[in-house]
């Protein structure tokens, strides 16, 4: 009677007892180990995602990204469903945490926690983003043509007025504005200790947001950027540029560190840039940089750099489109001087416009960009050189506000910007409201909603993935791999499985959320994302639109190819 009992208590609770999914996985903490992110499950973890900015840069909302927690509920819903982002890069600013000096703003902060928790809330991974540009907005004239954000009025004050001269694009006023370039300056030198007020109101909002997340969404907070774009305004007498990132980046950074672990910021890493300028591929524009002085930083850091084709953006330096392999180079470097410096990478900003006398370049850019992310060899090359990382990265940016802004620029209501990020005549959003309030998005849905390896249970040897959505670039060597794959996007993943209980997690996008997939592991579709569980040891795993080709014939190539490394 009681086994009777038993097997039907046993039953009833089969009925109501949620299976294990995938997102069981997915509310670990991240850290730094071995080159990589991983997850408490051991898995390496890939972030993509975008730059939550929208109106942070603006005083159209107070400093914050969107008009209301609705609205960012809206938009985290709609990047997850558009895009299969796990990560965002979330913006804020200097100048709404400390408008007063001394005077933290906890109410800003409430508003930065209920909106990045519009974020947690979908599982999405966030990283802070402390972010300048040009300093401060409150070194602009009510008529400029240029602005900036970043410091409060207060610890921008008493500067010569500012000037760009003949300046074609605005981050020349990193260079060539005297106020933005002498304030910068004093910054870095503490004059009037204004760098020690800017660490402290970080200290602050950290221990803020630290307090008002739940544990649990707490753990999705990955880290923290301490300043976007960092440059020495001017430099001293027999200073060079990287003399400049070892001798004041560097030390601000270690400070910065020290600030993170009183806040309760132990086990985040710092999500530290080099001088901006390092890898700008405008020759007058660059300098050397990419922290090359310093020794090690170690995996409390991350090496975090940008990436922007500003001679694509220009229109007169790069007169075609990106093409196959154009920013492998780039990319490489990026992981190089990671390696080098004793920890893993991220890109948080790259992009192009998506609007404007060069928006025509944009798939081509794109798809290059993300190209450099997932792979070290372009297409032509790939099958036979394919080992490398994939690298994190964050485009810029998101922003639904685009093209419905009310700014009134340098507080100037005579010059009320409502085009596109209205922020230095910018247009880079991948997404807008269409006529009937529906997040939509300015650029090709495939490149944007791509299949990358959110989380690999061991690690990963190669990966790539061919979207088509601009041009093919990747040749398929093997004779019947190609002819199951036909003209369909399709994806490759080579890893060393640590035969973990947690699977290999891999997004799909919407074009092929029905695949045809040929691996050494087991695999399972569920919702968005594939999941692929295997022993120890090597595994692969092509990814693909279902097909009329011979599988088991495209199989035992993939066999032989990947065994040949």
């Amino acid at each position: 009677m009681r086994r009777a009992v038993l097997l039907t208590v046993l039953f009833l609770l089969s009925l109501v007892i949620t299976p294990v999914r995938a997102e069981s996985f997915d509310g670990s903490e991240l850290r730094v180990s071995g080159g990589v992110f991983r997850d408490e499950h051991g898995r390496e973890v890939v972030l993509r995602g975008f730059n939550v900015s929208g109106t942070a840069k603006l005083a159209e909302h107070r400093g914050l990204p969107f008009a209301s927690i609705a609205d960012a509920r809206k938009s985290a819903t709609a990047m997850k469903q558009l895009t299969g982002a796990n990560a965002v890069r979330f913006l804020l600013t200097w100048a709404w945490i400390e408008p007063q000096r001394g005077q933290i703003d906890h109410a800003y902060l409430d508003g930065v926690t209920a909106q990045l928790r519009a974020f947690t809330d979908q599982g999405i991974r966030v990283y802070l983003d402390f972010h300048q540009d040009l300093y401060s907005r409150y070194l602009f004239n009510k008529d400029s043509w240029y602005t900036g954000d970043g410091a409060p009025a207060w610890a921008a004050s008493g500067y010569p007025k500012e000037s760009c001269g003949l300046c074609f694009h605005w981050g020349q006023n990193m260079k060539n504005n005297n106020a933005v370039t002498a304030a910068t300056y004093d910054f870095w030198h503490n004059r009037n200790g204004v760098l020690d007020s800017f660490v402290n109101a970080a200290g602050e909002a950290l221990k803020h947001v630290k307090n008002a997340l739940p544990a649990n969404e707490f753990k999705l907070v990955v880290g923290v950027d301490p300043l976007n774009e960092p440059y020495a305004g001017k430099y001293d007498s027999g200073q060079t540029s990287q003399m400049w990132e070892r001798d004041l980046l560097m030390p601000f950074y270690h400070r910065f560190r020290t600030e993170m672990d009183e806040a309760g910021w132990t086990s985040k890493p710092a999500f530290v840039e080099p001088l901006v300028f390092w890898n700008q591929n405008v020759d007058f524009f660059a300098e050397p940089g990419g922290l090359a002085l310093v020794p090690s930083l170690g995996e409390r850091f991350v090496f975090n750099a940008h990436f922007y084709d500003g001679k694509a953006q220009s229109g007169l330096l790069m007169p075609g489109k990106a093409g196959d392999g154009q920013y492998t180079q780039a990319f490489n470097t990026i992981r190089d001087r990671a390696t080098a410096l004793g920890t893993t990478s991220i890109v948080s900003e790259f992009g192009h416009p998506v609007s404007g006398n060069t928006s025509d370049k944009a798939s081509s850019v794109l798809k290059a960009i993300y190209q450099g992310l997932d792979s070290t060899a372009p297409g032509a090359r790939w099958w036979s050189a394919p080992r490398g990382s994939v690298i994190s990265g964050s485009q810029w940016h998101w922003d639904t506000n685009y093209d419905r802004h009310r700014e009134l620029m340098n507080d100037n209501p005579n010059k009320v910007k409502t085009e596109g990020d209205a922020m230095n005549d910018e247009h880079f959003s991948a997404v807008k409201l269409d006529a009937s309030g529906n997040p939509v998005l300015t650029v090709e849905r495939a490149l944007v909603d791509r299949v990358y390896p959110q989380a690999v249970a061991g690690t990963t040897l190669a990966f790539t993935y061919e979207d088509r959505a601009y041009q093919t670039w990747q040749q398929i060597p093997l004779p019947n791999v190609r002819t199951l794959v036909g003209s369909a996007p399709f994806a490759v993943l080579v890893w060393d499985s640590n035969g973990g209980a947690a699977p290999t997690e891999v997004h799909l996008p919407a074009s092929l959320r029905s695949p045809l997939v040929v691996s050494s592991a087991s695999s399972t579709v569920e919702g968005g994302k594939l999941l692929l569980r295997g022993g120890t040891g090597r595994q692969f795993a092509l990814i693909t639109a279902p097909s009329g080709g011979n599988t088991a014939a495209a199989e035992a190539e993939l066999r032989q190819w990947y065994r040949s490394w």
